[in-house]
């Protein structure tokens, strides 16, 4: 399937898309510091501080649309927060971020943490609130809606097969390790199916559907809606096709997702309803995965890091190595 054109941003530039790198180095650096000594929200709290300063520098009017929450609940990049340093003359931009995805991996020095961030103009990224979203995710090279999240699991695994014209016991599926989703990995094992299991880090899980190398052909699960807008930018830039659908517990997650825009509670969203138009994907890893190579601190301050940066509207992938000095 032939990559669909994007039309270059008039306010996303090519300057921008390296900047968006130095902020994932920044947060994964910060948190860096963090890895295995088991304390979750210090780890969290050095990748926001580092993100949000590094974001503060840029020549930019931006807005965090997916945050670290409300703000009432996060004193920093929360939804609504404004960043850059040219506010009210620089290009509006709206960005999605997790300055750390996967605290506990981080706080036990598990595999695949990330720092992240996607970036588009005014408008084009969903406001999602923080809940549960389910996600289904396929790689490229499928016919346009191959995966539908009204189907059952079996249907969707069954149509990805035969259009890759294997049986559905050849088809590998991640999905995130948690007791909610027992029975989703049941009757994908009834199937045949290789489920692999990842005890966090969904973003990762989501992108390795465009990987070949990782073997896996669908992602399926709930996981949080702020990390779905992420990986459909990060899809949008590469291929592949995603379907989200808000999960609500309770009537306060539903009047905050009213809250931030959102009319229709049981919409299923597709790639391109989550991201839009022209966008970046840009991620550091902070721990070593199959994605990145996480943050080496060396002898005499040197500190490398390893980075992924993505663009629609070229199709552009990039994979940057850091040398850092005089870093704390």
């Amino acid at each position: 399937m032939t990559m669909p054109t994007t039309p270059a941003s008039k306010v996303l530039d090519r300057v921008l898309v390296l900047e968006m790198v130095r902020v994932t180095e920044a947060a994964a650096i910060g948190a860096s510091k963090l890895v295995g000594r088991g304390d979750e929200k210090a780890a969290d709290a050095a990748a926001v501080e580092a993100m949000r300063a590094a974001l503060n520098e840029l020549a930019m009017d931006g807005t965090v649309v997916i945050g670290e929450g409300e703000r009432d609940e996060a004193p920093m990049l929360f939804i609504g927060e404004k960043v850059g340093s040219a506010q009210g003359t620089g290009p509006k931009i709206d960005i999605a971020l997790d300055p750390l995805e996967g605290t506990t991996i981080t706080a036990k020095a598990g595999p695949n943490a990330l720092a992240v961030l996607a970036v588009a103009e005014e408008g084009n990224l969903l406001n999602a609130p923080d809940v549960y979203m389910d996600k289904l995710a396929v790689g490229p090279g499928y016919p346009e809606g191959i995966i539908d999240l009204a189907k059952s699991p079996t249907k969707n695994v069954k149509a990805v097969a035969a259009a890759k014209g294997v049986d559905p016991s050849d088809i590998i599926v991640c999905v995130l390790d948690r007791p909610r989703h027992a029975e989703l990995i049941a009757e994908l094992r009834g199937l045949g199916c290789g489920v692999v299991l990842i005890g966090d880090g969904d973003v990762a899980g989501v992108i390795a559907v465009t990987n070949p190398e990782t073997t896996i052909d669908l992602y399926m699960g709930s996981g949080g809606a702020p990390e779905g807008v992420l990986a459909a930018a990060a899809l949008r830039c590469v291929g592949g096709q995603f379907n989200g659908r808000l999960l609500f517990r309770n009537d306060d997650e539903r009047a905050r997702a009213r809250k931030w825009g959102i009319e229709d509670l049981h919409k299923i969203y597709t790639r391109d309803e989550l991201a839009k138009g022209d966008c970046i994907f840009a991620a550091t890893g902070v721990t070593d995965g199959s994605l990145l190579k996480g943050v080496k601190r060396l002898k005499d301050g040197l500190i490398t890091t390893h980075s992924v940066v993505m663009r629609a509207s070229s199709g552009t992938v990039r994979w940057v190595a850091g040398e850092h000095r005089n870093k704390s």
